[in-house]
């Protein structure tokens, strides 16, 4: 594992120093360049946190990942750079269903020049940049995200508005990796998890965010949502290799892919949410 070769797999030209600007572009260039996936959840592939096998994956084999594998390979790159980063636990959907949502997301804080920085490529059609720990609102490509404080170290980041994921919390603090590592089983492997249930793949490019949901495409902008279902094995198997390049066989698990949409979209058009 080398920083030269994840740079080129990020597209990232240019001198790697511990300050915002780098971060910045390291954080951006790592969402355009590398998707969002679970396909190795969707063919029972067994995922864990082992740095190495995410390197492999995710560089060398030019793959995706969810968020223990895309945060916990930037994690790495940008301890390597020089930075102060600690692993930290969140929750997606904790607003709706509560702690036991807990661990299910692992995000990263970046202490820098006297602030700490929520750092995330792990969402999927999140944050762009890195973006600091404080209540406020953020614009980034004229999609809006709220920071808020909710009870001691316990924080909020709502999504924009066109996200499936409406919102995640998180503790600013160093992670439980037990509990973390807990939820990464349970992901992967009970037929309740989402991630069992459709497959799911994203990617920024610089305008736009591209979402897979199982058949169903769609492209969000500032704009809003375009969505539009895929009918065709072969079609959607081209679909992620020229707008996610991805070259992942899907044979096995497309009847899958297909229960789940009658399952889960049938009756809701192309603009279905999860």
């Amino acid at each position: 594992m080398d920083l030269k070769t994840y740079f080129r797999r990020i597209g990232y030209h240019g001198r790697a120093s511990v300050n915002l600007e780098t971060l910045r572009q390291i954080h951006h260039c790592h969402l355009l360049n590398i998707p969002y996936e679970n396909l190795d959840v969707q063919l029972d592939h067994p995922l864990d946190f082992d740095i190495e096998r995410i390197f492999g994956k995710l560089v060398e084999e030019r793959r995706g990942g969810w968020c223990y594998e895309m945060n916990g390979l930037l994690g790495w790159a940008l301890q390597e750079i020089g930075f102060n980063v600690t692993r930290m636990a969140g929750g997606v959907m904790r607003e709706q269903q509560g702690d036991s949502q807990m661990g299910n997301h692992l995000i990263l804080g970046i202490e820098l020049q006297g602030r700490r920085y929520l750092a995330d490529t792990g969402l999927g059609d999140g944050i762009r940049y890195p973006i600091p720990i404080a209540a406020d609102t953020y614009t980034q490509q004229d999609l809006s995200y709220e920071l808020r404080r909710l009870d001691g170290d316990m924080w909020r980041l709502s999504n924009h508005e066109f996200s499936n994921i409406r919102s995640f919390d998180f503790l600013n603090a160093p992670a439980d990796e037990g509990l973390l590592a807990e939820q990464c089983h349970w992901l992967q492997t009970d037929p309740q998890s989402p991630f069992r249930q459709v497959m799911i793949v994203q990617r920024f490019s610089s305008r736009s965010i591209d979402v897979q949901l199982g058949k169903i495409h769609t492209r969000i902008t500032a704009r809003g949502r375009q969505s539009r279902v895929i009918e065709t094995q072969e079609a959607l198997q081209q679909q992620l290799a020229d707008t996610f390049g991805l070259t992942v066989d899907i044979h096995r698990i497309w009847p899958q892919i297909e229960s789940a949409h009658q399952r889960l979209f049938q009756g809701h058009g192309s603009d279905a949410s999860f």
